[in-house]
């Protein structure tokens, strides 16, 4: 009769027959009744209530009925703290028990009890468990040192099980040096700067020792520590490759996917040159191979992590593009993975071989994946640029099947009118850059067809484009020639793989879910309160430092990359923006910017400062009660607030987002504007809401209204993490180029960093650009009163003044 008898009883008396039978004379009616309480325990029932009566069934030599015993302390204990004291005595007993089996037992049982009340009595039985004479009990016990510190980590450092275990280490065992290593590494995670795994080339060479003989999961923890480890040289590097090489043909898919994680990050520090290097690279691929022919699950596993070594080295796998032909029955989720790993590894040498099995896919009944296949053509036409015109023959002889899917992927249907929108809008970019060009031959025409765009046309799209085109040509034709007539940049197979910082990170986490995710541990654990940022050595010889998503430089490079902008928001030439570090002399004004050569105002004032001096703030802060403001910030001139005065001090808005996460690939940015001490300061907020580290920040302003521009380079002085969020205070001067913006007040920037360019506009208080003693020379005063059009001057009636004119004065230079 099997076990399944115990998950039928349905009694109405169950708990009171289970006590009854628990306090049974006979063993074996004991055992039974402990086997219906684990059996109720496991469906859900609460058999709490018979905790005392469970504990005294511990005094037993039945090694099964002790274990069923151990199993309900574990479950309980938690919810019955002061009934699991009752079984510590049992423990301590067992724990110097003559069967090894039971002293490992009791101690991995006294681990798992997580009650404050018990570890204090653990820490005896478990000092003697480690220095056991059975390697069985040691192993055990270096597993329960692991959680023991997870419930008290100062204890365990107070008592020196962190040294014992490290001795493990050197144990003659292999088995307990496995489990001394785990036990550690768990540590270590948990408490990155403890430093306990101090590996050195004395336990690198005992790790591997032990390598060889203890159990597969032994080995995985192994040599998931030995791919911690930074080689001194090359020569290390190999020998520990040699050692570790034949686990490659081990049977279980993980210890494969380890010990390649090992070799891929060794294979950092030697020489290309190298014979050995050549060497490695021909084993790698029969193993990876082999995961293939594992069940779908598995070879999904295999296929995302193989997935990242072919981005990182490809030549592994270049002769085996076979493998990843697709099956009939292969699940749509491994079909996907081969699809994308065979567009990487195509190349001109297998060009013909991909496209024939491609076309093939075309023509199969999922309408996804043949949408996908023949979009997979596309791209090895991008990729393999020689096998451009052999892949849009294949394209046209797909169309030629009449399938309409496979016809739509390929194909847009446009109509008549959608036509003639496109043509007019390729006609103005053509005249505009024939214009540029050949200026004086084709300035009549091309005045005439941007009237045309702009004035007749009732297309929204082509009027706006004409007059981008016009507001370029007449403000600045240098930088309409070096908008309009720039070179396009070429389309990059590039732009789907993972950006090189985080592969770097996801090479070292092979065999994990980081590597199926394809996300860094950070992005998905929650709570980890010690997730490091794992990086790769640097090659031997090749004068690269090991650079390190923790560490680098912050400062944004000397030599800006030609960047296109993601956003099509910003006009002027802020697409031309130097993003190097601004220069140490900023060049002055230009006499024809000066304020009396243009009026920068313009009509702009009255939507800038309110309906008028009376108008509240729009953002009035809560410090201000409400009291009316004249001017923001100042004391209240004509003591019109009943005497109790505004405090002084200029008022700092929260800082909104001006960036979105979303438009900058993970980075957004918020910020505010202040004026402190005489400087003006940009107040930026930097979060990294992607999955890689940023670092090379960079800042530049388009020429704006009052010439406001960085006075400094962006002080982001450490690598920004993900999840992460830097403030920086940016000092910003008013001698750079001057443009009148509308509205005046409009600031747009442009913001650097390893990943790509971004663009943003913000508005800047016009309160901001106030000196603080606000004193103007007479002269000086009424001319610039008499510049003010007439049109923008407004009075105002101010009633209930209790001030005469000297008091008005006085109080004005306080304010003023």
């Amino acid at each position: 009769m099997t076990d399944s008898k115990y998950f039928t009883t349905t009694k109405k008396g169950e708990i009171f027959e289970l006590k009854a039978e628990l306090n049974s004379d006979k063993k074996e009616k004991k055992k039974e009744a402990v086997k219906k309480v684990i059996a109720s325990m496991t469906v859900g029932k609460d058999v709490s209530a018979l905790f005392p009566d469970v504990v005294n069934c511990m005094q037993t030599d039945n090694l099964e009925l002790k274990k069923l015993v151990y199993l309900y302390l574990m479950n309980y204990a938690k919810s019955q703290p002061d009934m699991a004291i009752m079984a510590v005595n049992t423990f301590v007993k067992d724990c110097e028990d003559p069967n090894p089996l039971i002293r490992a037992l009791a101690v991995r049982t006294m681990g798992c009890i997580r009650v404050d009340k018990i570890t204090e009595y653990l820490c005896e039985p478990l000092r003697k468990c480690l220095k056991d004479e059975d390697p069985y009990v040691r192993k055990t016990a270096a597993v329960c040192v692991a959680k023991l510190h997870d419930i008290n980590a100062q204890l365990v450092e107070d008592q020196g099980f962190l040294d014992t275990l490290k001795d493990l280490i050197s144990d003659s065992n292999p088995m307990v040096v496995a489990n001394a290593v785990a036990a550690l590494s768990e540590i270590a995670e948990s408490h990155p700067n403890s430093n306990l795994l101090d590996l050195n080339p004395q336990t690198i060479n005992k790790l591997l020792t032990a390598l060889n003989e203890c159990t597969e999961w032994g080995q995985i923890f192994i040599l998931d520590c030995l791919a911690n480890y930074t080689p001194r040289d090359d020569r290390e590097s190999q020998s520990i490759c040699e050692r570790v090489t034949p686990r490659l043909s081990h049977a279980n898919s993980a210890v494969v996917l380890s010990a390649v994680k090992v070799l891929m990050k060794f294979m950092e520090m030697l020489p290309k040159d190298l014979d050995y290097y050549g060497t490695l690279l021909k084993k790698l691929a029969p193993p990876l191979v082999t995961l293939l022919s594992a069940e779908p699950e598995l070879q999904y596993v295999a296929l995302r992590n193989i997935n990242l070594i072919v981005q990182k080295r490809p030549e592994i796998l270049k002769h085996e593009m076979k493998v990843f032909f697709v099956k009939y029955n292969d699940p749509i989720y491994v079909k996907l993975e081969k699809l994308d790993i065979m567009i990487r590894l195509a190349s001109q040498a297998n060009i013909a071989q991909v496209l024939a099995e491609l076309k093939e896919y075309a023509t199969e009944v999922d309408v996804d994946f043949v949408r996908k296949a023949v979009r997979a053509i596309g791209r090895c036409a991008i990729k393999v640029e020689q096998s451009a015109e052999r892949c849009v023959s294949t394209l046209l002889d797909l169309i030629q099947t009449k399938v309409n899917y496979v016809v739509q992927e390929k194909k847009l249907k446009l109509d008549d009118e959608y036509c003639n929108e496109l043509v007019q809008l390729q006609l103005l970019t053509a005249i505009v850059k024939l214009f540029l060009k050949k200026p004086t031959e084709t300035q009549e025409l091309v005045q005439q067809v941007l009237s045309l765009a702009t004035q007749d046309s009732d297309n929204p799209d082509l009027r706006d484009r004409g007059y981008i085109y016009w507001r370029l040509l007449s403000t600045d034709p240098v930088a309409a020639k070096e908008v309009v007539l720039a070179e396009k940049p070429l389309i990059s197979e590039e732009t789907d793989l993972i950006e090189p910082t985080l592969l770097e990170e996801l090479i070292c986490h092979i065999g994990t879910l980081a590597s199926v995710y394809h996300k860094p541990p950070s992005a998905f654990v929650e709570g980890s309160r010690g997730v490091q940022h794992k990086r790769i050595p640097a090659r031997a010889g090749s004068g690269e430092s090991a650079e390190s998503p923790d560490v680098g430089q912050s400062g944004p490079s000397e030599a800006p990359p030609a960047v296109i902008p993601s956003q099509g928001d910003l006009l002027g030439d802020l697409l031309n923006l130097d993003l190097a570090p601004p220069a140490a002399t900023v060049p002055s004004v230009q006499p024809s910017m000066q304020m009396g050569a243009m009026d920068l105002l313009g009509g702009g004032l009255d939507s800038l400062m309110g309906a008028g001096l009376g108008a509240a703030p729009v953002a009035m802060p809560a410090a201000l009660g409400g009291a009316p403001a004249v001017g923001g910030g100042l004391g209240d001139l004509f003591d019109l607030g009943g005497g109790v005065g505004m405090p002084t001090g200029s008022y700092v808005a929260p800082k909104t987002v001006w960036l979105a996460a979303m438009k900058a690939k993970g980075l957004e940015i918020s910020g505010t504007f202040a004026r402190r001490g005489g400087i003006i300061q940009m107040d930026l907020s930097l979060t990294n809401k992607a999955m890689s580290v940023m670092t090379d920040f960079a800042i530049q302003f388009n020429r704006n209204s009052f010439g406001l521009s960085p006075a400094g380079a962006l002080q982001v002085l450490t690598p920004l993490s993900p999840n992460q969020t830097i403030d920086v205070s940016l000092p910003l001067s008013m001698s750079g180029p001057i443009m009148k913006m509308e509205p005046l007040n409009n600031l747009q920037v442009a913001v650097k960093n390893n990943i790509d360019v971004f663009y943003f506009s913000c508005q800047y208080p016009l309160s901001l650009l106030f000196v603080e003693d606000g004193k103007m020379e007479r002269q000086v005063f009424l001319a610039t009163w008499k510049d003010i059009p007439n049109d923008n001057e407004a009075q105002f009636q101010i009633k209930d003044i209790h001030l005469n004119s000297a008091e008005y004065a006085s109080k004005r230079e306080l304010n003023y």
